[in-house]
């Protein structure tokens, strides 16, 4: 089970004035190409489930296959199920355009046999949903990894803030104390990135921060 916090930033400005408030905790960037499947009778989403690809660089250095089912957020906290591990680039970059490449890998692959064993995904295969491209800035700070996110769709881009953890609530208090004291706002995450790209549009964010409801008067 992975469980994230996820919080939503509305511009690019907010996103900004993280990434330097951040600045001297950086670890490393990250540059993601996304791409999604699902059997061809919608055999992974009749179940709630998605398998994703995931590309780093502009050279494909790495490939990290996930499966991710039954996915709940609230309150900025997301869990889902997900099993996830490297491939070739080699191998996996060819089946992008052409899904029924990844029946060869099955053998050697975990998730690609629980894709086909577990989900049941029949003799119509793979087909892919198309993907999205990610700026991912990591950051070690207070003994949490904190994920800055750009997410790139071909409708518009999102920002977003992550860290996986065993102690959300915990975590969701640290950040959303950090983003008050630095003015920054955002709101609880709703969707995940890949429900938003399905949908095709940004959602309207309802932006709040802490020390503005702390303001005397201010109703929720």
């Amino acid at each position: 089970m992975e469980v994230e916090v996820k919080l939503r930033l509305p511009d690019a400005s907010a996103h900004s004035r993280l990434a330097a408030a951040l600045s001297p905790h950086h670890l490393r960037t990250h540059h993601q190409h996304n791409f999604f499947f699902d059997g061809s009778s919608g055999e992974l989403s009749s179940r709630r489930a998605v398998l994703r690809l995931r590309f780093y660089g502009p050279s494909d250095s790495r490939c990290v296959a996930s499966l991710k089912a039954r996915a709940v957020i609230a309150d900025g906290i997301s869990r889902v199920e997900e099993d996830e591990e490297d491939l070739d680039p080699l191998l996996a970059r060819p089946c992008v355009a052409d899904p029924g490449r990844l029946a060869m890998l099955v053998g050697g692959s975990r998730v690609l046999t629980r894709v086909k064993e577990e989900f049941g995904v029949g003799d119509g295969g793979l087909v892919c949903l198309g993907g999205f491209e990610n700026v991912r800035g990591v950051y070690g700070w207070m003994g949490l990894t904190v994920e800055l996110d750009e997410t790139r769709y071909d409708f518009g881009t999102s920002y977003e803030v992550e860290c996986e953890t065993s102690e959300p609530e915990r975590a969701r208090e640290m950040l959303e104390g950090f983003l008050a004291e630095e003015g920054i706002p955002y709101a609880y995450s709703e969707a995940s990135k890949f429900a938003v790209f399905r949908a095709g549009k940004l959602a309207v964010l309802r932006i709040w921060a802490r020390q503005v409801m702390a303001q005397p008067g201010f109703q929720d």
